[in-house]
């Protein structure tokens, strides 16, 4: 009787809260609340949301994600719930099952995951990882590969040598190696050591950088490497980096030339512009190339991206880990747009956990309490100096000192040595002969 009256409740207050979404509940008839059709439509998606929320499913995204994919109402729940056990089965991790259903839920149909459910369990039995598995899925389901072609491509792969390790990468990174044929593989085997990779270095190569499989190696290796030498860099140098860094030859046709102008105009303080060109133009060019990749990454367009790191260099000298923490922090914690860095871009520049963390703590404790007249940007919370920022938001507030952190002025810094060294170090004094006595009367008497 209790599941019963559960089972009630929660069909009411859904559909309450469907109804809410684009008009007040008081002017939809009661009729139409009550109609058998629209109950048992309800019903089931409540059914359909508590089997997902059984797998995981966060509620907060449940509504939106039944809203866009209607289809998912039109089947059998015993075939979704079989087809999400088939999926587990595969031992993929809890959240990228989730990420997998809300960017490819064509993967819940059954007599798709049918046909897929052995190959895949052979193939993690074997060593290829979760991960892999999650996006040969992913792949298959948004363009209807067959199993067949899963099985030519891993043959293809393990026949030139590949370890499971590096399939499990390719497959994982670069899905779309499924529709490329052995000859154009082994035609990019071919290039590469053409421009001296040792065969010893393919697989290795082919770990760090898979998306070369879906590279062309006419329409763009090669032309690649002549806009290279057009720019000056010797063959010697453009090998060298591209042995140390393969992601080189996923530049696009005249992105370096451009990253590379960029460079040439800064406005930075020199000592900022030697250490980001320490290892030559070609590696900061590259460097420059990473940064705006990881600013698109979150949302922002090439053209702003450049601009970001135009008006701030420093973005060069952090890695690209450390840049996704401040981003993260900035969205997440925050609360700001990613928008916001074009205007402040010196954001990007600070250190994370010495200056804009301690901030950010200071300024929401004053914005518990009450202590701010107007609200504070962005731009007010990193573009003040250490010295301003203090004087304005901690000196005046006790408890903020303990939140800030003491000022490096406040600071007792040790001594080097310890006391009464120096005379131990202290050198011998020199004794004067009589020797030195007679050269000297006689140097003053030829002045004279």
């Amino acid at each position: 009787m209790a599941s019963k009256l559960k089972t009630f409740i929660n069909l009411h207050s859904y559909t309450v809260t469907l109804f809410n979404q684009n008009r007040s509940l008081s002017s939809i008839p009661s009729s139409q609340i009550l109609s058998p059709v629209n109950k048992s439509h309800y019903r089931k998606r409540i059914l359909l949301a508590n089997l997902l929320q059984r797998y995981g499913f966060p509620p907060s995204s449940l509504q939106q994600f039944l809203s866009r994919n209607n289809q998912l109402l039109n089947s059998d729940l015993v075939e979704t719930e079989t087809s999400l056990g088939i999926l587990l089965s595969l031992k993929i991790p809890q959240k990228s099952l989730v990420s997998l259903i809300c960017d490819c839920p064509n993967v819940l149909r059954s007599e798709f995951l049918r046909k897929w459910r052995v190959p895949l369990s052979d193939c993690g039995k074997k060593g290829v990882s979760s991960s892999a598995i999650k996006s040969v899925i992913e792949h298959s389901g948004r363009i209807g590969i067959g199993p067949d072609k899963f099985y030519e491509c891993t043959k293809v792969l393990k026949g030139l040598g590949f370890c499971d390790s590096t399939v499990s990468r390719i497959l994982s990174a670069f899905p779309g190696v499924l529709l490329v044929n052995e000859i154009e593989i082994r035609r990019k085997i071919e290039f590469l050591v053409g421009i001296d990779i040792s065969r010893d270095n393919i697989e290795r190569f082919f770990h760090v950088f898979p998306e070369i499989l879906g590279i062309g190696t006419e329409t763009r290796l090669k032309p690649l490497l002549d806009e290279f030498m057009k720019m000056g860099f010797s063959k010697v140098d453009v090998k060298k980096e591209i042995a140390r860094e393969p992601r080189v030859l996923g530049l696009e046709l005249g992105e370096l030339p451009r990253c590379l102008e960029l460079i040439n105009t800064w406005k930075c303080r020199e000592v900022i512009r030697v250490s980001i060109l320490s290892e030559g133009a070609f590696r900061a060019g590259f460097e420059v190339k990473l940064r705006v990749d990881c600013l698109c990454k979150y949302g922002l367009i090439r053209r702003d991206a450049f601009k970001v790191v135009w008006k701030e260099p420093r973005v060069i000298l952090y890695e690209i880990d450390e840049i996704e923490k401040k981003i993260e922090f900035l969205t997440n914690r925050m609360g700001f747009h990613i928008n916001c860095l074009p205007d402040v871009p010196e954001y990007l520049g600070v250190n994370l956990q010495k200056q804009t963390i301690p901030r950010y703590n200071v300024i929401d404790y004053l914005k518990l309490k009450g202590g701010l007249g107007c609200d504070i940007g962005l731009k007010g919370l990193i573009k003040p100096s250490m010295k301003r920022f203090y004087n304005l938001y901690v000196k005046p507030y006790p408890e903020c000192e303990r939140i800030f952190g003491k000022r490096k002025e406040n600071v007792r810094v040790n001594k080097r040595h310890p006391a009464g060294l120096w005379k131990l170090m202290k050198p011998p004094s020199h004794l004067t002969t009589k020797e030195d006595v007679v050269n000297m009367k006689s140097f003053v008497e030829s002045l004279a």
